[in-house]
């Protein structure tokens, strides 16, 4: 268009008068073009509704108006609100430490949709198994007196084995946790308002240094947090860092054990007949869009009790993970395995380049 308005326009007048010289338009629909200022100078008073008969051509007739500000009903005046604001990552701790009847709508709201959600994958009903202190090979027992209060039962973080993104909704649904997220999360609309209304804790992966140790500090003061006031919400990490198909249980990182907190192990199970609800090497529209052709999809749940760590445990992080990998390993029997994300990334390039050949 401008290359149009260019061929069209006339060669300026030298002595083009002061009055009609342009003006400085903030929001301009094209750029100013100094070989061009009759047309500018053309809309530097604007009348909207002699500019709507005399360019009757390019004039909005839709419920959104003029470049699309015109006048909305407050039911979508609402939702746009709730789409776009707040988008500023600075405001993440606001609903971290946000208590009250707005944290308790937030977080109802929250398990009700995301419950809705899981029944639209096919999720109809989720079998859950709570076991209690007394099951066998609980190696944290032995460490700690039958009479603690509740205060000290109180975990401070839940860590669960990885499967699928299904593993997100999930906790969201039972008990709406903060996780972990990359920065630009926090941008997105309405995922952005609900991952800070989750009190979601943002990192930015490129930097390994400097905002690594930033965030582990968040992270540790949150568990402790968590642990202390149970008021506060509670974290929610999987210590394996990516997904696996559900069989298996990778090493665990030991940023949720440096803390030196209580952990609320969870195990994750999908049984399944035809298509694994397992997101290890798959894309993810193809993952939905396969989900979604299964009409029932199965989900298992088995909370183990509160894992408290020993002294030997809370001087070694990696100690206690490793401990807690094993005894989610033995009751939800998964596999142990020494390959990580490294690895899975070299397996998902060679089956890019396996079907690329075809």
């Amino acid at each position: 268009m401008e290359s149009e308005l260019k061929t069209l326009a006339p060669t300026p007048s030298a002595s083009l008068p002061e009055s009609t010289m342009p003006i400085d338009d903030k929001r301009p629909l094209l750029k100013s073009d100094p070989n061009t200022p009759h047309i500018q100078s053309q809309v530097s008073n604007p009348n909207i509704e002699e500019m709507e008969k005399k360019y009757a051509a390019y004039v909005r007739h839709d419920v959104y108006g003029t470049m699309g500000r015109g006048k909305l009903p407050w039911p979508r005046k609402l939702l746009c609100t709730v789409l776009k604001a707040p988008n500023r990552e600075d405001e993440q701790e606001d609903y971290a430490h946000m208590g009250g009847w707005r944290r308790a709508v937030i977080v109802q709201t929250g398990r009700f949709f995301t419950r809705a959600l899981l029944f639209i994958f096919g999720f109809y009903w989720i079998r859950k198994t709570i076991r209690s202190n007394d099951v066998e090979g609980n190696v944290n027992n032995e460490n700690e007196s039958k009479d603690q209060s509740e205060d000290m039962e109180r975990p401070g973080v839940i860590v669960s084995n990885h499967v699928s993104y299904l593993d997100i909704l999930y906790h969201m649904s039972s008990s709406f946790p903060s996780f972990v997220a990359k920065r630009s999360v926090a941008k997105l609309p309405l995922i952005g308002l609900i991952s800070k209304c989750l009190g979601c804790i943002y990192v930015q992966r490129e930097s390994k240094s400097s905002n690594f140790k930033g965030v582990s500090g968040v992270v540790n003061d949150r568990i402790w947090e968590a642990h202390q006031n149970k008021f506060a919400p509670k974290m929610m990490l999987f210590p394996e860092g990516t997904t696996t198909n559900g069989d298996y249980i990778l090493p665990f990182k030991t940023g949720a054990f440096l803390a030196k907190a209580p952990v609320l192990p969870v195990i994750l199970r999908y049984p399944y007949q035809r298509f694994s609800p397992a997101w290890d090497s798959m894309s993810g529209a193809r993952h939905v869009l396969l989900l979604l052709c299964q009409f029932v999809n199965y989900m298992e749940v088995t909370q183990l009790p509160v894992y408290y760590p020993s002294q030997q445990e809370k001087d070694d992080p990696k100690l206690y993970a490793e401990n807690v990998r094993r005894l989610m390993a033995h009751e939800g029997n998964l596999i142990l395995t020494d390959i990580g994300l490294a690895e899975k990334r070299v397996y998902h390039a060679a089956l890019n380049g396996l079907f690329c050949q075809r």
